[in-house]
């Protein structure tokens, strides 16, 4: 990996692509530190300290609601509308033949999807407003009022901006864009959280998490990269008077083909309920037991879901696995991919076409489902559970495990895009 990245550094083009993605992050980095004007930072800071799941969504920010920043919701209103375009794609006929007409589909979906983004950020910068109004954070939010609309306009405009920067990453830079702004935002917070956890852990705790990390890393590795490779075989054909031998290929199954989208799903699930109770609380400063019987409810609610809290987990737990299957099964349908192999003549060895390559497929893919489920799950709420083993450190230290997949995934998709990128500079060489 090392020699790739030297290599990669020597090679003049890739050199600039390399360059061009670090100061993009830079300019991101940047903007996480203006703060949108009218805001008490101290009170600000006490809430996110009295909340984890803004602990949760600051760290997806990098840092940057903890500051109120410009750039405070990230990339978030963006992934939501990728995800809500990419699951219409697979109910309205519509957008279903856009996807099936190259270059041309795929940009078109992509520009609805930036149109989905802006209603989706003006929505969650009235929903952040609304949160930080009932503690006295902000202004009383009033939609009418110049302030309030300025600050949402702020937040959504900062949203689109994190949004053409990933866009410019991925045209001109190495890798997905939008994957390494929330790469950027995670790894920025990753050194506080490590000297907060070193903190408060002895010479044998950390030593047995040191291992128990790598193990995490390794395991994700290996998962992400697992396949079932399934044999295609194609007859020989005959065009005109000439005749085609048959090849054999395959048709490689990846074991995690959901990505780390149904956690996502399980993430905004979970959250969303204490997200809305926490519009009802009482203020901060409020006796344990006051306020009105909605403050109370309200304050139970997020108790409750608190994410350290068994109910918490086995609802993450559960959640993960079902979105699990409900995502593979809107991306890899068994019906048209053995539609697809009897028209081009293949066939897998063993199994008829039509029917029975479908019910084999689907039944391959409902194992694979389920190993890629129990590991996305176990992946989720292991950090959880590590932090209740490591009680004393827990709050140092809180990489969820969307943000340990997205880490290691980044870091392994780019180096396998500098290495294709050097292999086929290799070919051109040779080729001259």
């Amino acid at each position: 990996m090392f020699e790739a990245l030297v290599n990669a550094i020597r090679t003049p083009d890739i050199r600039r692509r390399i360059f061009f993605v670090l100061g993009m992050l830079v300019v991101y980095r940047a903007l996480a530190v203006v703060p949108v004007p009218d805001v008490d930072q101290q009170q600000l800071s006490g809430l996110i300290e009295r909340l984890p799941f803004l602990q949760l969504l600051d760290l997806f920010s990098g840092g940057g609601l903890a500051t109120f920043s410009i750039v405070a919701m990230g990339v978030n209103p963006y992934i939501n509308a990728s995800i809500i375009m990419q699951l219409m794609t697979g109910v309205v006929p519509r957008l279903q033949a856009l996807s099936r007409e190259g270059d041309y589909g795929r940009q078109k979906i992509n520009q609805y999807t930036r149109y989905l983004c802006v209603p989706l950020a003006l929505l969650q910068a009235y929903g952040y407003l609304a949160l930080l109004s009932t503690e006295g954070i902000v202004a009383p939010v009033d939609i009418l009022s110049f302030e309030t609309l300025s600050q949402m306009v702020t937040l959504a405009a900062g949203t689109i901006l994190a949004m053409w920067i990933g866009e410019l990453i991925t045209e001109r830079g190495i890798g997905n864009g939008i994957s390494f702004i929330i790469f950027a935002g995670i790894v920025a917070q990753a050194p506080q959280g490590v000297v907060a956890f070193l903190q408060n852990l002895d010479i044998a705790e950390g030593v047995l998490w040191v291992i128990l990390a790598l193990v995490v890393v390794a395991v994700i590795v290996y998962i992400q990269e697992g396949q079932r490779r399934i044999p295609i075989q194609y007859a020989s054909r005959v065009r005109g008077k000439r005749m085609y031998q048959g090849g054999a290929t395959f048709l490689p199954l990846r074991v995690n083909q959901a990505g780390v989208i149904p956690i996502i799903f399980a993430v905004s699930i979970m959250i969303f309920p204490t997200q809305i109770a926490s519009y009802f609380m009482a203020p901060a400063g409020t006796p344990p037991g006051g306020g009105t019987l909605v403050n109370q409810v309200a304050a139970g609610i997020v108790e409750f879901l608190d994410p350290n809290g068994l109910p918490y987990v086995i609802g993450y737990f559960l959640l993960t696995m079902g979105f699990t299957y409900f995502y593979t099964a809107f991306t890899f349908k068994p019906d048209e991919t053995a539609d697809q192999l009897r028209k081009n003549g293949g066939f897998i060895p063993g199994i008829r076409p039509g029917a029975p390559t479908r019910d084999y497929l689907a039944r391959v893919v409902f194992r694979l489902s389920l190993a890629g489920a129990l590991f996305l799950a176990t992946i989720a709420v292991a950090p959880l559970l590590m932090g209740n083993v490591f009680a004393g450190a827990a709050g140092g230290f809180a990489l969820g495990g969307t943000a340990l997949l997205i880490v290691v995934s980044v870091v392994v998709e780019t180096m396998k895009q500098i290495e294709a990128q050097l292999m086929m500079r290799n070919y051109e060489g040779f080729i001259r």
